[in-house]
């Protein structure tokens, strides 16, 4: 069963929504013609050179990857450069490149997702949620008569969705009062004599990026040369433990020891030479867990505040948990970058299978860069 590149990047946007990445990322598309048909599609972390050999080897047409390949700017993607050899390469051999970073990090289910998982706990709350989406409490006033006309457009709209429901709305009954001014062309009444007549106050919910569409389809369907409506701006009132957002805290199923959760992780994460490491006292009892897949020091001042045990993630640096240890901060696990991600892979792979129909690959290639490690013998 095949597919496009185009219809692959739809069901990876629907996955993953780009809106979900951060200010700084470059996630989607990297190169590719979306009409290009689609019949295997490759997975891995990132794309190297090796990487994308073997996405060539194994007869894919598209490439999926958490890791931007163009993340940072590029004066040049000659053949003769690291990032041009590989874009060359994909091209060539009619290989797109698509990459779900921070979006996929902050998606549910996404890359903290599967970290909380595989280390042993229900992925709860983010560390750092996204706020919901943006919505406004409409009302506007209508003659009785208008009302099913003005709602059927405000629907087309974009109005009236809430979760599973579409064209949701309520109307209260009352009676509209103005006087029209000179210069004024009234639908209703005559230019300086006040006019009251029965009107139906319709009010719905919509997403704040549907205000233009709306305000037009007001405009255009009202009656009354000056509709009268109001917007009112909601509160985020998202679920926490489903919000979206980095990171992931959950608890165990039964507490344990430090020492007896840093094997746990180290079981269920793919093996590296960087292994895993961790910072606290081996026998202190674990329960609430906190994770955050790839480099996760910059929360280490945000985790000191939740109440957690044990903070998971990766690239951790000596003077910033050396201060943040130093202030009373639960104990952390580091583990290897690629480790903390790769499991992701399987994830993504699973939802185009399930969606597309095409066939999926997960590159097995470890493109951890530490290739070596060893430890001095002269120290116990």
């Amino acid at each position: 069963m095949g597919s496009t590149v185009g219809e692959v990047r739809k069901v990876m946007d629907e996955a993953y929504p780009p809106h979900l990445a951060e200010s700084w990322d470059q996630v989607g598309l990297t190169c590719g013609d979306p009409a290009a048909e689609v019949s295997k599609v490759a997975f891995a972390l990132d794309c190297t050179q090796a990487v994308a050999e073997r996405a060539v080897a194994i007869g894919a047409q598209m490439l999926i990857v958490h890791h931007p390949l163009l993340l940072k700017g590029a004066h040049s993607v000659a053949a003769d450069t690291p990032k041009g050899k590989v874009l060359h390469t994909l091209i060539t051999n009619g290989v797109a490149l698509f990459a779900a970073h921070t979006n996929a990090d902050s998606a549910r289910p996404g890359v903290n997702d599967k970290l909380a998982e595989l280390v042993g706990i229900r992925p709860g709350p983010p560390i750092l949620a996204k706020p919901g989406p943006a919505r406004d409490k409409w009302g506007v006033h209508v003659p009785a008569e208008h009302a099913e006309t003005l709602k059927k457009a405000l629907f087309a709209a974009g109005a009236g969705t809430i979760g599973d429901y579409a064209e949701c709305a309520f109307e209260i009954a009352g009676t509209g009062q103005f006087t029209p001014l000179p210069g004024a062309n009234p639908t209703e009444g005559q230019v300086g004599t006040r006019y009251r007549a029965a009107e139906t106050r319709v009010e719905f919910i919509a997403s704040r990026r549907s205000r233009p569409a709306l305000i037009e389809a007001i405009r255009t369907a009202h009656p009354y040369e000056e509709p009268a409506f109001d917007i009112l701006a909601m509160a985020d009132d998202s679920d926490p433990d489903t919000a979206t957002g980095l990171g992931r805290i959950g608890e165990l199923p039964e507490p344990m020891k430090l020492r007896d959760f840093v094997q746990q992780v180290a079981d269920a994460l793919p093996v590296t030479e960087w292994g895993v490491r961790a910072a606290g006292d081996p026998e202190q009892l674990v329960h609430k867990v906190a994770v955050s897949s790839g480099s996760g020091d910059s929360f280490l001042d945000r985790v000191a505040g939740l109440g957690v045990d044990v903070y998971v993630t990766s690239d951790l640096r000596h003077h910033p948990v050396d201060e943040y240890l130093r202030a009373g901060g639960p104990a952390v696990i580091d583990t290897a970058h690629w480790a903390s991600e790769f499991p992701w892979t399987s994830q993504a792979a699973a939802i185009v299978a399930k969606r597309t129909g095409v066939e999926v690959e997960i590159l097995d290639l470890r493109t951890d860069p530490w290739t070596m490690s060893t430890h001095n013998n002269q120290g116990k």
